[in-house]
């Protein structure tokens, strides 16, 4: 069995200690295939197996950027940082973004700053070419109380001020968890939002995600314009199982599930603020990954993406 998305960040997170006017001049000046990308966690086991045969197929297809789910004692699937920049670059593949939790125990509270590794982590990212440094996880034990989690969030800015001397952007991805509970009162996605600096940390939204918990992106871009410069683009359907999620959901090709991805993505271009489109497909109802990565790409294409 393929492991999920939530377990992946959760081994992950123990082995790895703007504004509206400039997003839409950023976007502006991007080409639709600029725009378009994949996150690798959606051929997961084929990067594993063979990651620059994995990145071959994927660059054929006519993919431009991917995004990284793996980045392990500093190198990416395997590659130090200037040895992958140089294979993305000869498969003329650009990697704008990527994943890599960023936890507590990455900020010395006796120093007051951020620890070597994590430094070294920025460092790397902006070798390989990296716009956004994406933290795609939150610890269970900042969900349950309001001043911990805001306190944890004031790191997200700082951090987002040393991504900026090296001309980067930090930027946070949402699962299901933050449309599920609350604290003060407040939405987890709502205290996010609400304390972290958009000049500094960018907002990652993955419309599918949410689904199972009851957010609904096109709902939330249209309360929050201008403050999603990434987008997961991603479709579910209803499994009789937990799902990716654990919530019955389940990631599908895209425009065969539930989610309206097409009004949704064409909202975030319009007035969300997205600049990045990139597809995740992490379930496959008996097709390859690579199939699935495929056909996702003629879809988005033919959706002018």
């Amino acid at each position: 069995m393929l492991t999920s998305r939530r377990t992946f960040l959760k081994n992950s997170s123990l082995t790895i200690a703007g504004s509206m006017v400039l997003s839409n001049k950023i976007f502006a000046g991007k080409k639709s295939g600029e725009m378009l990308g994949i996150q690798l966690y959606s051929i997961r086991d084929d990067m594993q197996k063979d990651p620059l045969g994995s990145l071959k197929q994927i660059a054929a297809m006519g993919y431009k950027n991917v995004e990284h789910a793996n980045y392990v004692d500093r190198k990416f699937y395997g590659y130090a940082a200037s040895e992958f920049k140089k294979v993305l670059d000869d498969l003329g593949l650009k990697m704008p973004s990527g994943h890599t939790v960023m936890s507590g125990k990455d900020w010395d509270e006796n120093k007051k700053d951020f620890t070597d590794k994590w430094k070294q982590t920025i460092e790397d990212a902006a070798t390989a070419g990296q716009q956004y440094v994406v933290s795609p996880w939150l610890d269970e034990s900042l969900r349950k109380n309001y001043d911990d989690l805001v306190r944890f969030l004031e790191l997200f800015n700082k951090c987002g001020e040393l991504c900026k001397k090296s001309g980067m952007k930090f930027g946070y991805h949402n699962h299901n968890f933050e449309f599920m509970y609350k604290l003060d009162n407040k939405l987890i996605y709502d205290i996010i939002l609400e304390k972290t600096d958009p000049s500094l940390v960018a907002q990652q939204l993955d419309m599918g995600n949410m689904y199972g918990a009851g957010g609904r992106a096109g709902e939330i871009i249209k309360k929050h314009p201008g403050r999603f410069e990434l987008l997961h683009v991603k479709d579910e359907i209803k499994v009789d199982k937990k799902g990716e999620m654990e919530d019955g959901y389940e990631s599908t090709v895209l425009g065969k599930g539930v989610i309206p991805v097409k009004q949704i993505i064409d909202l975030a271009k319009s007035s969300g603020g997205t600049t990045q489109f990139i597809i995740e497909q992490e379930s496959y109802q008996g097709k390859t990954p690579l199939e699935c990565a495929k056909e996702d790409f003629t879809i988005m294409k033919n959706w002018g993406y």
